[in-house]
Parts: C-alpha cells; structure tokens; sequence
C-alpha cells in the first residue's frame, strides 16, 4: 500500500466540494481497498505515543472554534480499529505505546470525509511525541512501514507551509515568495528522496516562515519514514495554496 502525505488546510476543507473531489479522485487510485487507515496529524502531538479510541462511537474531536456551525455537525463515523492498534502497539514496543479515548481529531477526518465518505474503512490515528526529534519520527515512521504490506493506508496529516498568522485574506490563494520558495525546496528535496535534509528544513530557504511551529511539517516526515525504499517514489497528487501561506501539496510514496 502506498503511504500518503495530505496537506490538510483549513477545517473548511470537511465542506468543500471542489477540493474534496481531488481528495476522492486521489483515493481511487489505490491499489486496493485498504485493509484500514493509520493517521498522523499534526494536531495531536503527545508522549509517549498514545493510540486513539478504539471503541465504535467516539465522538470526533472539532478542536477548533469561530467556523460555520455546519462545520460542527460534520461526522465521520469509520469503524475502530482495535487489531491494528495491538499491531502498532507492537510495533511501537520500544516507544511505550498507550491507549486513550480520544476521538479524530480535525486533521484526519477533514480529510477522511473526502478519501473515506462512506466512512467504511476501520481508522485509528497516532499521536507524535512532541519531544521526538526529526530523525526520531523518521525511525518512527520506519517502525510502522511492514504495516504497508497488510494493506495499511497511513497517512501524514499537515501541511508543507503552514503560518496562520500569514493569511493572505485578499481573496487570493497565490503563494507569497517565502512559502513558494520553502514548497520548491520541499518538492526538489522529496524529488531526490533526501532524507537528511528533510530531516533538516531549519537549512531550508523559508523554513522560519514557513513553520513558526513545526507540527504541521512532522507528520511529513514519519510518512517518509514509513515509506521505507518507496522514499525516493514519490508523486505530487494534489499541488497549489490557499491564503496564500498554505501549501495544499500532497505526497504519495510508493
């Protein structure tokens, strides 16, 4: 199974037509049905790595707030996936994996109401350690790729270049010069499947504007990880901006 890098934008993206219907067009290309789905969002950074409910019926996590209240009404009810969780449980020995109850946060089903829309495929989501350097996700990622041949979708949750606080609120989705310059590097560094200089971005041009934080750029790396030799396969399903700091570039390895 290939593994998926989803640049997830704004939580509007759960009501929009037009971009969820890359998101599903992107989805009919796999190469089967996935057996279940793995997610990484870049909203839910806890240690030790902790697993989501895996119990039918938790309710979503909508962990924002000022959206459209129809927003708020959007569900996503994928069955749990208690098997894969023992697996990733695992997997993960070394890592001191946890259960939790917590619900999918907005940075998976906002994205999953467009890949899964009849919310068929069993989805358990995994928190990054914020402590965990670059490299530390990348082995993490590494420790879930032998899921890929169980035909396990996983799937990074973030965005390339992310700066809220940038917001071209104009009207206008074409990129400013830093976010532009930061998504080409991105894309030459994916391109060439160098995986320590994705693992060093701070080097990057753009990087301190790109990502005041890092969180939305780290589930890009546990991807890569869990790509294993499929890190120098890469496609670019879904590319462009919105408000103009928010890359929507969408990786596929493998």
């Amino acid at each position: 199974m290939p593994v998926a890098f989803v640049g997830h934008g704004a939580p509007l993206l759960a009501l929009d037509a037009e971009k969820g219907a890359e998101l599903s067009a992107w989805a009919m290309t796999l190469p089967r049905r996935p057996s279940a789905v793995l997610v990484v969002s870049a909203h839910w950074e806890d240690a030790p790595v902790t697993l989501s409910s895996t119990r039918n019926g938790t309710p979503l996590v909508y962990d924002f707030y000022g959206f459209p209240e129809p927003l708020y009404q959007v569900r996503h009810d994928a069955p749990a996936a208690p098997e894969l969780a023992t697996e990733v449980t695992k997997r993960l020995a070394s890592w001191g994996p946890r259960a939790s109850d917590r619900g999918l946060d907005h940075g998976a089903w906002t994205v999953l109401t467009h890949l899964d829309p009849e919310a068929r495929l069993p989805t358990l989501q995994l928190s990054m350690p914020h402590s965990a350097s670059m490299k530390e996700l990348l082995a993490l990622g590494r420790a879930l790729s032998p899921l890929r041949d169980q035909d396990v979708w996983i799937l990074g949750s973030g965005n390339i270049t992310h700066n809220l606080r940038r917001l071209q609120r104009d009207g206008t989705d074409a990129p400013v010069a830093w976010a532009a310059e930061f998504d080409a590097w991105a894309t030459e560094t994916l391109s060439s499947g160098d995986l320590d200089a994705l693992c060093d971005p701070k080097r990057a041009p753009g990087w301190a504007l790109a990502h005041p934080t890092p969180d939305h750029y780290r589930p890009l790396v546990v991807a890569a990880g869990a790509a294993g030799d499929d890190a120098t396969k890469v496609r670019f399903p879904i590319v462009g901006f919105e408000f103009g700091s928010l890359s929507r570039r969408s990786v596929e390895f493998g």
